[in-house]
């Protein structure tokens, strides 16, 4: 337990009176600094006939604000070397700026000035709905399997907010108001309903400063309406999805499976790279090398705080049935259920997870400014606690392959809330719709 024991992030925290939680954990590992804003709303806030407004409004915060010109947030940071990004889930929206240490006081202002004043006009909302409709077009619509897995998706779960993709629908993105996505952001794009973490190369009582500066007189909103993401236990589900754009065909499952931070979930993480986790896992060995059924294998256990999807997606030989595929997952399955892990796979999978979760990787690396930023920014908005980001290294590795075990045995080695799709390859087909199997 070494590595845990170096591995600790250290970090305060405290909130301004406008509500906005800020998390400052210096490290001086890089002349870098990454600032890192998460607000607290994803497709899941989206009611019917809203989808696709938290991903809409990624694009639109690059669109300009009071004192930042439409396309300058790219070139203030670019220009002072360095990179920035967006991303949408379903449970939150983040936005990041990996700049040199000196140039903290930019990213700060850029962020607070479109969290105080976005240009949210009719020519930005025009603007960037073409863009997502395109990107959906490219990303979703003439992508293989893309709205085959968007629809796996919504078939897997029954509660609206858990089913629909992110970047929502064409349909909900061509009726959208200006009233409606400004509302949205009065809604959620408010100090309150946020998390500010800063992490890299820099002194804690000067970038309070200039939080303070920046950040403090930033009115907050009432808070947002509260979502029921619960999900009832139900019998599998089946479906067939004949896919005009894929030339090969393939077996999509999930079940539903507990939240994040859960021993179950934590359990099923665990399998999932048992699973499917390198050329080592049992359903590479078995699907690939030893039957040949298969060309690839992939999935593994999602971390939501809402219900969560355990997924294994194959891409599988033409002249292979997809029962017969289906009938070798299911026996890899029951054999962990039935048999457990081995302490040697166990150990293989801790050292992954130690490589690919605590490394230096830029982006998701705990030991990177971003990669630590990412981590206390999640635990802080999902469970409340940033000091959960400390917690999730040592709960994984401690896991038993007893726990493995009883976590497969009651969620996966089951029909009960099991969905299945079979993808056909649909070149010789019309129209890609979906039909029941």
């Amino acid at each position: 337990m070494n590595a845990l024991a170096t591995a600790r992030i250290e970090y305060e925290t405290y909130t301004l009176p406008n509500g906005l939680q800020v998390i400052l954990s210096p490290y001086a590992v890089a002349p870098t600094v990454a600032v890192l804003v998460l607000y607290k709303v994803g497709s899941v806030n989206e009611p019917r006939g809203r989808t696709g407004f938290a991903h809409l409004f990624e694009h639109m915060m690059f669109q300009g604000s009071e004192n930042v010109p439409r396309e300058m947030h790219f070139k203030y940071v670019e220009a002072n070397g360095g990179v920035l990004n967006g991303f949408t889930s379903q449970d939150l929206t983040v936005y990041f700026e990996l700049l040199p240490a000196s140039k903290l006081p930019l990213g700060l202002w850029l962020e607070s000035d479109r969290m105080r004043a976005l240009q949210v006009t009719q020519e930005n909302l025009d603007n960037q709905r073409a863009v997502v409709k395109e990107e959906r077009r490219l990303s979703i619509d003439n992508q293989p399997y893309a709205r085959a897995l968007e629809r796996l998706r919504e078939i897997a779960y029954d509660n609206f907010a858990n089913q629909h993709s992110v970047i929502g629908s064409m349909e909900d993105l061509d009726n959208a108001t200006l009233e409606d996505v400004q509302a949205f952001f009065r809604t959620y794009y408010a100090p309150n309903n946020a998390v500010l973490v800063i992490a890299g190369d820099y002194e804690a009582d000067t970038a309070r400063a200039w939080i303070e500066r920046y950040f403090a007189d930033i009115p907050p909103q009432p808070a947002p309406p509260t979502v029921d993401v619960s999900e009832p236990d139900r019998e599998e589900r089946r479906e067939v999805f004949v896919d005009t754009l894929a030339s090969v065909p393939a077996l999509a499952l999930a079940w539903k499976i507990p939240p994040r931070s859960t021993l179950e979930n934590d359990a099923l993480q665990i399998a999932g790279d048992v699973l499917v986790s390198g050329r080592a896992s049992r359903l590479y060995q078995r699907l690939i090398k030893q039957e040949q059924v298969a060309v690839s294998v992939s999935g593994g256990a999602e971390a939501r705080p809402a219900p969560s999807l355990f997924r294994l997606f194959v891409l599988h030989h033409p002249h292979v049935p997809p029962e017969r595929v289906e009938a070798i997952i299911y026996e890899e399955i029951a054999r962990l259920a039935e048999q457990g892990v081995s302490e040697r796979e166990l150990e293989r999978v801790r050292a992954q997870i130690l490589a690919q979760r605590w490394g230096d990787n830029l982006y998701y690396g705990m030991q990177s400014p971003l990669g630590r930023a990412l981590g206390l920014a999640y635990f802080a908005a999902f469970e409340g606690d940033p000091e959960g980001v400390n917690r999730a290294l040592e709960r994984l590795l401690q896991i038993t392959p007893a726990n493995v075990q009883h976590a497969v045995q009651q969620y996966l080695n089951t029909t009960r809330n099991r969905t299945v799709m079979h993808i056909q390859a649909g070149a010789s087909h019309q129209g890609g719709t979906p039909t029941n199997g």
